[in-house]
Formats: structure tokens, sequence, C-alpha cells
């Protein structure tokens, strides 16, 4: 069966989803829109078979498509997925589910009494090194577990390719902690089960307006402790590497896709014969996304697991919360 994909949010992202849907035999995107000319334009040049809609509500009522995927700021998210339940549509929303607790909770709460087929679209839901990493943690491969750590570092916030999304570097509703470090807490509690916050600093420039650029947080998975530095600025190469350490044995994601593995010696890779590691999980996220649709097993991140993501996320980022945890 072929499902047919409305997008909301034609930009860096959305054309990101056009590109692997391309490659899926599972999924064509029919419909798009975006409130910006230059983004639809891109997209009629790219792919003339990609109806621009008139309007959001406009692709999310049209009876040519079966799923909608959100790829907007997350200010619009909430009313895009009530819209989508109310035509009838399965959802694939971007993260954050949304920054304000009270919408995460309304759109928890819609998607599961209206049994609406629903994701998120953490890209760690269906990375090949994600399932080893979880298989080796539940064989006991690892021993006693000891910590869990994650740095992140980014020579400028947004990145290049993120340019065009100038509120990534708002505080309203952008920064890495939202857009990056919930990626790492999905996993946490995907391997790890429900996480607590313990502490956290948070660091901002002078303008009020402007995002974070450094935040250290402390995380308690059920007396595993997890650490996390996450900052933006300084001059080098960017780093994003989750490292889960064990008294036998340590695994290492890192640049989001590649797995190492250590015993005490030299890391080393630890899925070799993976080429791009990158692709191939874009491709098995689709994968997993037909088998939501079609009602079998799958690993894809519900609304319900985004919800308890964001509660972490933005008592992070809140001054009281952050001062209170």
């Amino acid at each position: 069966m072929t499902h047919r994909i409305g997008i909301i949010g034609l930009g860096t992202i959305g054309q990101r989803l056009l590109a692997n849907v391309e490659k899926h035999d599972g999924f064509d995107v029919t419909a798009g829109w975006d409130p910006a000319s230059d983004a639809r334009a891109e997209v009629t040049a790219g792919w003339p078979a990609v109806r621009i809609g008139a309007s959001a509500d406009d692709v999310i009522g049209h009876d040519d498509n079966d799923i909608i995927y959100i790829g907007c700021p997350p200010d619009y998210h909430r009313g895009y997925v009530e819209a989508a339940v109310a035509a009838g549509k399965a959802v694939l929303c971007e993260k954050p589910l949304a920054i304000d607790l009270a919408d995460c909770a309304a759109m928890t709460d819609l998607v599961e009494t209206s049994g609406t087929k629903a994701a998120v679209n953490f890209v760690h839901a269906s990375s090949a090194a994600v399932d080893a990493m979880e298989a080796a943690v539940k064989a006991g491969e690892l021993g006693k577990l000891v910590r869990v750590d994650l740095r992140i570092q980014f020579r400028r916030w947004p990145r290049d390719w993120q340019a065009r999304a100038d509120w990534l570097r708002l505080r309203a509703q952008g920064g890495f902690v939202r857009e990056v470090v919930s990626h790492f807490i999905y996993l946490t509690e995907r391997l790890f089960g429900p996480a607590e916050l313990i502490d956290a600093i948070v660091g901002y420039p002078d303008d009020p307006a402007l995002c974070e650029t450094h935040a250290l947080a402390q995380l308690d998975c059920d007396g595993l402790p997890v650490t996390v530095a996450a900052a933006s600025g300084g001059i080098g190469p960017d780093l994003v590497e989750y490292t889960v350490w064990g008294e036998r044995g340590s695994l290492r994601l890192n640049d989001w896709f590649n797995l190492y593995a250590s015993d005490g010696d030299a890391w080393e890779p630890r899925l070799p014969g993976l080429t791009d590691p990158r692709g191939a999980a874009m491709q098995h996220q689709l994968d997993n996304l037909a088998a939501l649709l079609a009602g079998r097993p799958h690993t894809m991140a519900t609304i319900a697991a985004a919800q308890s993501v964001q509660r972490l996320i933005e008592t992070m980022l809140s001054d009281t919360g952050a001062d209170a945890a």
C-alpha cells in the first residue's frame, strides 16, 4: 500500500522528507504548503508532481492524502494536529511537540482519545546504531551501567543549513536544547525508562530575545546518572556524542548515527558494514511509519513519549524549573 503524505512546512526539513520519500516505495508526497513563496517555488521546481495547496487547511482537508507531516515551528503544531485529527488524517509531527506544556497535554489527550495514528519524528526511533545499543543494554553486555553522558558542541547556532529557520535562534521557540538535546532525552527514556531532572544550569546571552548559549543538566533514570553538557560558540568541529558507560564495556553514539564500542581499549566501530547510516536511518524511519499506519509493530516515537521529553526540556529551560529541580 502506498501512503499519501501532505506536508505542512516546505523548508529544509520538509524538503529533506521529500527527498527521502522519493527513495521509498511505501509513500508518495501529494501536496504541500508553506507561507514562504521561495520554499513553495523550490518544491515546484524540484518536485513538480507535488500539488502546492492554497493554505495549510487546504492540504490538511483535501482527500489527496491520508497522513499529514507537520514540519513547521512548534507554536503551530497544536493547531495543525487538531485540524488533521478533525479531518481523519494520521499525523507525523516534528519535535519539539510544543513549547507550552498545556499544548503538549492537550495534543496527547486528543490523539489518544481519538485513536489517531500519530508519531513524532525523533531520529533515534529507527536507527541501526540505536537498535544495536538497545540490544546490548538489554542483554547485559556492558555489565552494570555506570552512567550516561551527552556532549554537544556547535560552532554556531543555528547551524549553516538551518539559516532560513530564523526562529531557531530565538528563545521563544528555538535553541539547541529543544532541537537537539530533545532527541537524546527521547533516546535516554527509550533505553532506560523515565528520567527525572535533578539539576540544570542554562546560560543565555544579554539579548533577551536570543536562545541559550550553554546548558548543563543532571538527570536520573532509576538510579542511573545521566549528564548533559551542550553549548554553542567557539572554533572547532561540531560534536554530538552520547556514551553509555558500563563496567564490562561501553558504547558511544557519535555524530548521531555511528556506533562505537570499547572494552577498555580504543573505540572501534560497532557496525562497520553500514556505509550510509544516516540515509539508512531515514529510510528505516519511513519503514516504521508505514508499519504504524498498517497497524503492525513499529518503534516510532508516540505523542505521549514526546510529551514526556518536553516536560523535561521545558523544565530545564525555565528559570524557576532549573533552580527548583
